[in-house]
């Protein structure tokens, strides 16, 4: 059985541990993919949504393990993004 990852009390340390450890060593199992934000959130968008939406949106925002309005943003972020070529846009 291969070990879990230590438990890393500053970003140095884990710079230091992935720069000499070789990870296929470790138990990866438990590792969920997480997607970092760091523009800042500077305007806000207020829209009215059918109660039953709201709560689909809930639901898949938990099975994904995100908030709800984080998983709103992913959604217009991946509707937006270049590969979606083609698509017809917004005026």
């Amino acid at each position: 059985m291969k070990p879990k990852l230590p438990t890393l009390p500053t970003d140095a340390a884990a710079e230091a541990f992935v720069d000499n450890a070789d990870l296929s060593e470790f138990d990866l199992s438990g590792m969920v993919p997480t997607r970092f934000e760091f523009a800042a959130k500077t305007e806000r968008v207020n829209m009215r949504l059918p109660k039953p939406l709201l709560d689909a949106v809930k639901a898949t925002a938990a099975e994904a393990h995100m908030p709800y309005q984080r998983y709103i943003r992913s959604v217009l972020e991946s509707a937006v993004r270049p590969s979606h070529a083609g698509r017809p846009k917004a005026n």
